[in-house]
């Protein structure tokens, strides 16, 4: 995805091209074809499905405006699939950040219950040291009163 980012949509004809900052010239390509087209010299591949079969007997200005079009097309689609990977990048960002609130309000939340279980344990201990002294108490009460009567 950080290939992505530093990719750049630039426009050509009207065209949204993807040109890779490494020096990859979209223009300089389709000029190279064309030039081959106009002398004659036609791509080796005939049986690929980049010009239909008809295509062979269009004429080479047909063939460019067909391969434009069909150009168009895919830089369009190769558009919306960087802004749709852009997208999920910036999702997936998010997603992480989230992640990490949550990880941290969970350590905080562990970290409570723990203090509130070594508390829970001080407050049994007192109250069964209470209950103990109760239960003292009670026997020298039953004892005074024995003697009382």
């Amino acid at each position: 995805s950080s290939k992505i980012r530093n990719m750049e949509v630039q426009s050509a004809d009207g065209v949204a091209v993807l040109e890779d900052c490494i020096g990859f010239s979209l223009t300089k390509t389709i000029s190279k074809v064309e030039e081959k087209l106009k002398k004659g010299v036609l791509p080796d591949c005939q049986d690929d499905d980049i010009i239909p079969r008809v295509g062979n007997e269009m004429g080479a200005e047909a063939q460019i405006r067909f391969l434009k079009a069909k150009l168009r097309v895919m830089q369009e689609d190769l558009a919306n699939i960087v802004f749709e990977c852009r997208k999920k990048d910036d999702e997936n960002q998010n997603l992480g950040t989230r992640l990490k609130d949550t990880e941290e309000e969970n350590s905080r939340l562990q970290r409570t219950i723990s203090l509130q279980q070594s508390q829970t344990e001080k407050y049994k201990m007192l109250s069964q040291e209470a209950n103990k002294k109760t239960e003292g108490l009670q026997q020298e009460v039953t004892a005074l009163e024995k003697v009382l009567q």
